[in-house]
């Protein structure tokens, strides 16, 4: 629709970072397996089309975060001119909200393989059932940020802080649980600190979180656990 509407032309391509064992493995550092696929296919479509350079989103704030994908992105010569000019997450959110784009207020949407455990295999059934978990409950109208984390039959599900006691009403609760079980997990929890970007990197010791000196003990909500 963005695209639409300043008559901007897009271009699919297929990638196969799925089929690359590296990358389905999930090692800390995944996203360098799947950026360098990425860059590998539009690096040689931009040369085949006359343009100067590739460009990727990253901004300012990315670049204090873990983001091994970015050393793919200096391999292929990517450029990053959002984060080279300071421009923050917040700074593209208000500058696009004063030229009229509507995804301003959007949430950000990682890769769903973000949401899975490092060291536990990127599948595509895995994927899916996140994916649709994930639907599900923009559906029902949960609203800002939104995870489906993944563990194993357990989905763990983080929320905007000013979501949270919403959903834990016993009716929207009952909605949310039957709505992941729906997806395909055996089990739902909410997790009552509410989203958290990166949560998984603190899990899985690749960063260190405030006033937490190793990976926390999960806190559900009472009754939230279903079976």
């Amino acid at each position: 629709a963005v695209a639409r509407q300043f008559s901007v032309p897009v271009v699919e391509i297929d990638t196969e970072e799925l089929s690359d064992p590296r990358y389905a493995a999930n090692p800390t550092n995944r996203c360098y397996f799947c950026k360098s696929e990425l860059w590998s296919r539009l690096a040689p479509l931009a040369t085949q089309r006359g343009l100067a350079c590739v460009v990727d989103g990253t901004n300012a704030d990315d670049r204090v975060d873990y983001r091994p994908g970015a050393r793919a992105a200096a391999e292929w010569g990517v450029l990053s001119p959002l984060a080279a000019l300071g421009f923050t997450k917040s700074d593209i959110r208000e500058l696009s909200k004063a030229r009229g784009i509507p995804t301003w207020r959007q949430p950000s949407a990682p890769c769903l393989s973000s949401r899975i455990p490092y060291g536990t295999a990127v599948t595509p059934d895995r994927l899916r059932r996140i994916e649709a978990a994930e639907a599900a409950l923009r559906a029902l109208g949960v609203d800002g940020d939104l995870r489906v984390r993944f563990h194993g039959e357990l989905a763990r599900v983080e929320l905007a802080p000013n979501e949270i006691g919403r959903w834990l009403e016993p009716k929207l609760a009952e909605l949310l649980r039957r709505a992941v079980l729906d997806a395909g997990f055996a089990r739902v929890a909410i997790d009552l600190r509410g989203f958290r970007s990166g949560s998984l990197n603190v899990l899985g010791g690749v960063v260190r979180e405030a006033a937490e000196a190793s990976a926390p003990n999960e806190e559900t909500a009472p009754g939230a656990p279903a079976a």
